[in-house]
């Protein structure tokens, strides 16, 4: 499938700028973005509204992390880096436990 995603092939310089290009490529294959869209429970219309909040850009960045290939199909069409992609993950998961904590 031939995507009609555009980017200027320059990393994101920060989290939001990465998630935005994250749902740009993805509303831009309407099986994928069909499937987030269930996985999350987002109706189409509440996209917009949601941009700004770090709470649905952490579980769309969760989507794209938690299958690899994915992941690496939008750096490879978007030319942001897996370690950029990586960097804006970490920046919306919730910190996690250290080691021994409970």
């Amino acid at each position: 499938m031939q995507s009609n995603f555009k980017t200027s092939k320059q990393p994101a310089a920060d989290p939001h700028a990465t998630a935005i290009a994250v749902l740009g490529w993805l509303a831009d294959d309407p099986d994928m973005f069909g499937r987030f869209l269930a996985l999350t429970g987002v109706a189409p219309g509440q996209v917009r509204g949601a941009v700004n909040d770090p709470g649905f850009l952490a579980g769309m960045m969760d989507f794209l992390m938690n299958h690899e290939p994915t992941a690496m199909a939008f750096c490879a069409a978007s030319g942001i880096s897996p370690e950029t992609v990586t960097a804006a993950w970490q920046h919306f998961s919730s910190p996690g436990l250290d080691s021994g904590e409970y």
